[in-house]
């Protein structure tokens, strides 16, 4: 039997059940397995012995309001996640998720009862994979926290900022013909960052600029190795909402596709919606001059930015990225299905390609291809890679599928 450092707390009123569930998170090798029969229990408990990491329990519960309970644990900081006993409709369990998720739960799933362990299993594993992952994330917070302006910006002059590049594909036949440029960080103490630990500091020293053009130069020189294979693809580079107000921005671009001799019509420039909020006219400015010069805007992560449609068609995009959260569990989820038919409606009205992100297996594919999606970007396909592996990648993508 495996050990798992891991204590629980389960919340079950009816004795046998509550039994069932004791036994079965023991079987999985949880180090510690306490139960209750109520919310006042559990409360109590958990002033005595201190804060576990998974509690298990219903949202109805009789004796006290589920919800209530779970938010006065979670102000309290006795529990990380939560496995709820109760099976909801699937557009309820967004909210829940979303809902919990401020007060600092993470939702593992949702299980009938008596809990089966076919069920609770992959739940456990999940915890083991977010904790490791929330670990790894606050330790590199608090070390790269302690990196001063000009320390970055050195980093930066000294080419530690790599490009990598995630292919976007074609969902029927898998032909690849475009990359998106994407950032990591090859610091020396740390080994290879994602931008999720210093994009928040470049961006509160002013530094996106800095690290922008650095890519953008590391992508240009990539796109002529590209193009002297043989091949001709698209490159889409991403860039904060308040970068466009710069006025020096689009000349600067322009001069270094003069220079690299890039046509602007194989560039992309990707915007998050939520950026897209309030837009300035030094901002609308420098979007219509890109577009202008011929390449092509997208609107990135769309569906959870919150801006209108009339924005939307107010503004001079080419193509519209859904967010990955849309693509789970396509089967399933009704709602997310209609989001994802209803944005390739919205793309096809206004001329615009769209692109599904997060398609991460074949399940989802056939679902995507069902409602008439034909372009996404995601692990299915492959994970962000080096520049160094991307021209080997790209042959052996295109042998296989001329093999098949």
């Amino acid at each position: 039997m495996p050990f798992l450092p891991i204590r629980v707390l389960v919340i079950e009123e009816q004795p046998f059940k509550r039994l069932i569930a004791t036994r079965l998170f023991q079987d999985l090798g949880c180090e510690d397995v306490a139960a209750v029969a109520d919310g006042a229990a559990a409360r109590e408990l958990l002033a005595r012995t201190g804060p576990v990491d998974i509690v298990l329990c219903s949202l109805k519960l009789q004796c006290t309001l589920g919800l209530s309970l779970i938010e006065d644990l979670s102000r309290g900081g006795l529990l990380k996640a939560l496995i709820i006993c109760s099976v909801y409709p699937a557009n309820l369990h967004g909210a829940l998720d979303r809902m919990l998720s401020m007060h600092g739960v993470k939702v593992l799933g949702y299980v009938d009862t008596p809990v089966r362990a076919s069920e609770l299993g992959p739940l456990v594993g999940g915890f083991l994979e977010w904790i490791a992952v929330r670990r790894t994330d606050v330790s590199s917070s608090i070390n790269l926290k302690w990196f001063t302006q000009s320390a970055l910006k050195r980093a930066i002059l000294e080419n530690e900022f790599k490009v990598f590049f995630q292919p976007k594909f074609n969902l029927i036949t898998g032909a690849v013909d475009s990359l998106e440029a994407l950032a990591r960080w090859d610091n020396p103490s740390y080994g290879l960052l994602s931008p999720a630990d210093f994009l928040p500091l470049l961006s509160s020293f002013y530094l996106m600029d800095d690290l922008f053009f650095t890519l953008f130069e590391q992508g240009l020189m990539v796109w002529q190795d590209v193009q002297a294979s043989g091949r001709q693809l698209n490159l889409a580079f991403n860039l904060q909402a308040e970068q466009f107000s710069n006025p020096q921005l689009v000349a600067r671009i322009s001069g270094l596709i003069e220079r690299y001799q890039v046509p602007a019509s194989y560039l992309t420039f990707e915007i998050t919606e939520s950026g897209l909020l309030e837009t300035s006219p030094a901002v609308l400015e420098s979007l219509i001059r890109l577009r202008m010069m011929g390449a092509g805007l997208s609107i990135d992560d769309f569906g959870v930015g919150f801006s209108s449609l009339e924005r939307l068609c107010q503004l001079p995009f080419t193509e519209i990225k859904l967010d990955g959260s849309f693509v789970q569990n396509l089967d399933t989820n009704a709602a997310n299905r209609a989001i994802v038919s209803s944005t390739l409606a919205l793309g096809a009205a206004l001329s615009m390609s769209v692109v599904v992100e997060g398609v991460e297996t074949e399940s989802q594919r056939q679902s995507l291809i069902k409602l008439g999606c034909v372009q996404a970007q995601g692990y299915l396909c492959a994970r962000p890679m080096s520049a160094n592996r991307l021209l080997s990648w790209l042959d052996s993508q295109r042998a296989s599928i001329n093999n098949v």
